[in-house]
Formats: C-alpha cells, sequence, structure tokens
C-alpha cells in the first residue's frame, strides 16, 4: 500500500523561516498566525490527512462514485465518514473571514491543508477545494443578503459549492455558451442548459450544493461580454436558512475519466432551475476570473502534491530494492546486489523531485501571501506589487508546477520499474491523478497564453518588470558563501535569458501575433524555472546562515544547499534553450497547410 507522511518540517520552514509569516502580525488578516498556532495547525493538519484522508486514496481510484437511478450519487466507501471528520474539526473554516465564522488565518495556512490534502487523496481533496473559487466569487460579487444566506454553511463546510463554466461545445471560448437564464417576476432566473466535466457536481458529503453557473440572459451580445454569474442551489434555501425544495438541476452522468475515480465529474442539467445573478448582468467574467484565479493556484499546488506523493514512494523502494552494483563498485558486498540508491541516475531523478517539490512548496506558499498582501498590505502601492506578482505567476504556477508535477510523478513511476505499472503498488495512480491537473481549470497551453497575451502587456508590463527587480535584487544579496555564489550567478543568467525573451516578443509580436504564439508555452516555463530559482536563492541563503551559525539541524539545511547547487546546475541552463526556442518564432509551426497533417 502506497504511503504518505506530510512534509510539515519543509513547510514549517517555507511558513516560519522563508515567508517569516510572524512577521506580518501587525496586518489585519495575519493578526492570528502566531507561529505556535501555526506550527500546531501544520502538525495536526498532517496528522489528519495522513491518518484519516490517505487511507481511502485507493478505495476512491477503485470504487468511483455511483449515480443511481434517482439522480442521487454516492461518493466512495469511507468518504462521507472522513469528510465529517474534516468539518467537525474545523479543517473547512482554517482561512474564512471570521464575520462568516471562520478562523481568519491567511490564505497561506489554507494553501498549507490544500497540499497535504491533494497528496494524501486528489479526488477527496477536490470537494472542498472546489468550494474555495465559489466562495471567493460569492465574497467579492455577491450582495450581502446572499453573502448572508450562502457564506457561513459553506465556510464551515456544511455546505459545499461548485463552478459551473464548460458545455459540451465550448470550454476555453466560454463567450459560446448557450446555458440561458430567463428573468423571473420575483427576481429570480430560469437557467437551462447542460453543463459538463463538473467537478463534484452532486455527492453525499453534505446537505446542500450551491452551484456557480455561468449564463446568458436574454438580449445579452453573443460573446464573453454576454456572460451573467448565478447562484443555482441544489436545494433551495428556506427562510431559516435550513435546505428547502428540490431544485431543477440533476446529474445526467458521472464522466468515465483516466483518473480522479473518488470525485464525480457530472454532466448537469439545468431544466428551468432557480438561480439568483450575482452581481451585474454581462459582469459575469470578472466573477469568473476571482473563481478561475482560485482554482489555478489550488491546481498548481495539485501538481506539487502528486509530486511529493509519488516522490515518498519512490525514496521508500528505493531504499528497499536491490539491483545491480554500484559503478565505483559494490557498495555492500555482504549482499547480492546493492540498493537503488547507488544509482546515479536513480539518484538523478530523486534529486530532480526533491528540488522540484521544495523549491515548487517555497513558490506556492510565496504566491499565496501574495494573494494574502495583496488585500491587507498597509498601503495601496504594496497591495499592488502584490496583487502584480501573484496575477503574472498564477498562470506559471499552474502550468508549470501541473507540468512538473506530471513528469515527477512518471519519473517516481520510473524508478519502480514494471512494479510500477501495476495497479496494487499505487504509483500509476499518482500519474493518472496528476495527468488532469494539466488539463482542467484552462488548460496549460492556455495558461502560457494568458501569460504572454494578456499578462505580460498589463500596464506597460509592470508585473514583469517587478518579477525582474525582484530577482535582481536577490541577486545582488550577499553572496559571500560559495554555494549561494554558484546559484545567484546561474539565477542572474537565467533571469537575462528571459529578459531577453521578453524583449523578442515586444519586438516580435505585434507584427506576428503567431510568434507569441509559438513561443509561450516555452517562455512559461522559462518563467517557472527562475520563479523556482528565485525560491532556492533564497532559502540557500537562509541554509547557509543555519549552518554558519551551527544549527543541530544541519543535515536538514545541507541537504537545502545541496537542492539550490542542483536547480543551479540542472535547472537553470534550461533557460536558454527555451529562450532559443521562444525566439524561433512561427515559421516552422505555422508553415504545413492542413492537409499535411493527414497521415493517409
Amino acid at each position: 500500500m502506497p504511503v504518505y507522511k506530510a512534509p510539515t518540517r519543509d513547510t514549517r520552514f517555507v511558513i516560519n523561516e522563508l515567508i517569516g509569516l510572524e512577521h506580518f502580525q501587525n496586518l489585519p488578516g495575519f493578526a492570528n498566525a502566531a507561529r505556535d498556532l501555526t506550527d500546531a495547525v501544520i502538525e495536526e493538519a498532517g496528522r489528519f490527512v495522513a491518518e484519516v484522508v490517505a487511507p481511502l486514496n485507493q478505495i476512491g481510484d477503485r470504487e468511483g462514485c455511483t449515480r443511481h437511478p434517482d439522480g442521487s450519487v454516492t461518493t466512495p466507501t469511507g468518504f462521507k465518514a472522513a469528510y465529517r471528520q474534516y468539518v467537525d474539526g474545523g479543517w473547512a473554516t482554517l482561512s474564512g473571514p471570521e464575520q462568516y465564522g471562520g478562523q481568519g488565518l491567511p490564505h497561506v495556512i489554507g494553501f498549507v491543508m490544500e497540499e497535504y490534502l491533494a497528496s494524501a487523496n486528489q479526488a477527496f481533496a477536490m470537494y472542498p477545494g472546489l468550494a474555495n473559487g465559489a466562495i471567493s466569487a460569492i465574497i467579492s460579487k455577491g450582495s450581502p443578503e446572499q453573502q448572508a444566506t450562502y457564506l457561513p454553511k459553506m465556510i464551515s463546510g456544511e455546505w459545499l459549492g461548485t463552478m459551473n463554466l464548460t458545455e459540451p461545445h465550448c470550454g476555453t471560448d466560454l463567450g459560446l455558451l448557450r446555458t440561458r437564464a430567463e428573468p423571473q417576476a420575483d427576481g429570480s432566473y430560469a437557467i437551462t442548459g447542460t453543463k459538463i466535466f463538473i467537478s463534484a457536481g452532486d455527492h453525499d458529503l453534505c446537505e446542500n450544493i450551491i452551484h456557480l453557473v455561468l449564463a446568458k440572459t436574454p438580449g445579452a451580445p453573443e460573446s464573453s461580454k454576454g456572460i451573467s454569474l448565478f447562484i443555482v442551489p441544489k436545494f433551495l434555501v428556506n427562510a431559516d436558512g435550513t435546505p428547502g425544495a428540490r431544485n431543477a438541476v440533476t446529474v445526467g452522468s458521472i464522466e468515465n475519466k483516466m483518473g480522479i475515480h473518488g470525485n464525480a465529474t457530472c454532466v448537469m442539467n439545468y431544466d428551468g432551475a432557480t438561480g439568483f445573478l450575482v452581481g451585474e448582468e454581462c459582469k459575469g467574467l470578472a466573477a469568473m476570473f476571482i473563481m478561475m484565479n482560485a482554482a489555478r493556484l489550488g491546481v498548481g499546488m495539485q501538481g506539487l502534491a502528486q509530486a511529493e506523493v509519488a516522490y515518498q514512494n519512490a525514496v521508500v523502494y528505493a531504499g528497499d530494492r536491490r539491483q545491480g552494483r554500484a559503478l565505483t563498485g559494490p557498495a555492500e558486498p555482504s549482499q547480492k546486489a546493492d540498493l537503488l540508491f547507488v544509482h546515479a541516475d536513480v539518484r538523478r531523478m530523486l534529486m530532480d523531485a526533491k528540488t522540484f517539490t521544495e523549491g515548487m512548496r517555497a513558490l506556492c506558499l510565496w504566491g499565496a501571501l501574495q494573494v494574502d498582501l495583496s488585500h491587507d498590505s498597509p498601503t495601496e502601492d504594496e497591495r499592488q506589487a502584490a496583487d502584480d506578482v501573484i496575477s503574472l505567476l498564477t498562470p506559471v504556477i499552474k502550468g508549470y508546477g501541473t507540468d512538473m508535477g506530471y513528469k515527477t510523478a512518471t519519473d517516481m513511476q520510473q524508478i519502480w520499474g514494471g512494479h510500477g505499472y501495476i495497479s496494487e503498488n499505487g504509483m500509476e495512480q499518482f500519474v493518472r491523478d496528476a495527468r488532469i491537473a494539466m488539463i482542467y481549470e484552462g488548460a496549460n497551453g492556455v495558461q502560457a497564453m494568458d501569460l504572454c497575451g494578456r499578462k505580460l502587456a498589463a500596464n506597460g508590463g509592470r508585473a514583469i518588470q517587478r518579477l525582474f527587480a525582484l530577482v535582481d535584487a536577490e541577486v545582488a544579496g550577499d553572496n559571500a558563501d560559495p554555494a549561494v555564489a554558484l546559484v545567484a550567478e546561474r539565477l542572474g543568467q537565467a533571469n537575462t535569458e528571459l529578459k531577453s525573451a521578453t524583449m523578442w516578443f515586444m519586438r516580435n509580436a505585434m507584427a506576428n501575433p503567431d510568434n507569441l504564439g509559438a513561443g509561450a508555452y516555452a517562455f512559461m516555463t522559462m518563467t517557472g524555472v527562475v520563479s523556482l530559482g528565485l525560491m532556492w536563492l533564497k532559502m540557500a541563503r537562509i541554509a547557509a546562515a543555519a549552518l554558519a551559525a551551527g544549527s543541530d539541524e544541519a543535515a536538514f539545511y545541507q541537504a537545502k544547499l545541496t537542492c539550490a547547487q542542483h536547480w543551479a546546475l540542472r535547472f537553470a541552463p534550461q533557460a536558454g534553450a527555451l529562450r532559443h526556442e521562444v525566439e524561433a518564432g512561427a515559421q516552422t509551426v505555422m508553415a504545413l497547410p492542413v492537409e499535411a497533417f493527414a497521415t493517409a
């Protein structure tokens, strides 16, 4: 059976030493984030997911969800009881606003729990995870009455939520959606249409599900400018706040998927269902992006999460499996073969995985801090700076994080060899579950185009210039330690490559927009490499200082320093190759006529 132990020590390193969360306690959203409390939350969260949620991962994969003849859906064995423990333990409320019953902790602490849940059981984690985007939209765009009606129950976890965007003919291009919203005399709307790929569309975990649905009102423009957002509860809510009559929304089917079998991915049919407008009519796009941005950061965390659990199981296997001899001679002559750990190629994959997971954890949690600072910093300039950085990096965290998460999961499966292909060992499930994260909440090619087509040019390139400045400032810091100096040098070089690619886009994308499209993915990946390097340089400095001070955790900090060097020697050189890929432009990409792609 696969193993999982939450990486609580590494998380505490990021929260306490890299971010220094307790230093922000003067800000309104951080008042409750004392170190002893956050440390306790991290440790207890790790214990809960390892003991309660992780054992259900393979069960959920084998059983899947079941749609019954009456249209109801049940989750796999153990999910409902585990979710009740999740709610009773207060885990749903971690970063919710106190005015609606939340604990008021920073988003960065909520992200810790998201990572642990997704590593332990990604399908289970999606039930509360999808509700977060719906909650964010209602907080931002909902009326006071809507907020009072829905948020307390959603933040407590008593009710969950979904995001209903995609339709059979309409994925990324939401301007094509056909779901209609007819105004009713009482101020509500009758919602009619079909939505597909709706994660957690129906289930038995809670007493009500609050669907947030995109639709078009009569006379609305036939484009994305005509989209409105509606709250459509599974059960209409009575005046006393209890669930009432069943709404006209049903599950047509549950999708048969490659992975995440324990999550009910549904086809949802709306047959004149009662809905309530969120925000202004035809202004649903802005609300949609609030949901999507929250979800995209969460999906980036899923890439990290699957990489982490796959890595942990590869480490266990490499420390148990004996195959061949070390190239330098038998490591254990008394044994018939050496452990896999003696082989440099196995070590290469494990070091790549450790460097990615620890660097990505730092980037995700540092990014979550920027979300908090964009709301809670004392000045408008500071709030804007944080918002610029996290807006720029959201598609990078989602795209690069899930690309590398999937690669890491497959590399860790490779370490298991043929045994990694056998279902009972769990490695192939990690690969299958990791694959969806590259697709949903905007496929990674869409993330690349969001980064290059929207984020780079916004506000005269202000956000990318802020990132360049952050990296340059870090590179210019104290580099007296030779190991730190190496990381700083290579990060500086990678940042120069990223600047050059940005300038190339400025010179060549206007004349031929396909140049942007052809190079966007490489640019997103390069930004991921540089962003990861920024985290590793910060961590290298902390580790070097701890070692110089004679820390009693020397092995922990030395490993950090070694991983930082591994990034410098093995990850940073990718930036140069990626710049050349950007600068290749669209010449060959767009050259062939369509018929040339036919194979017969």
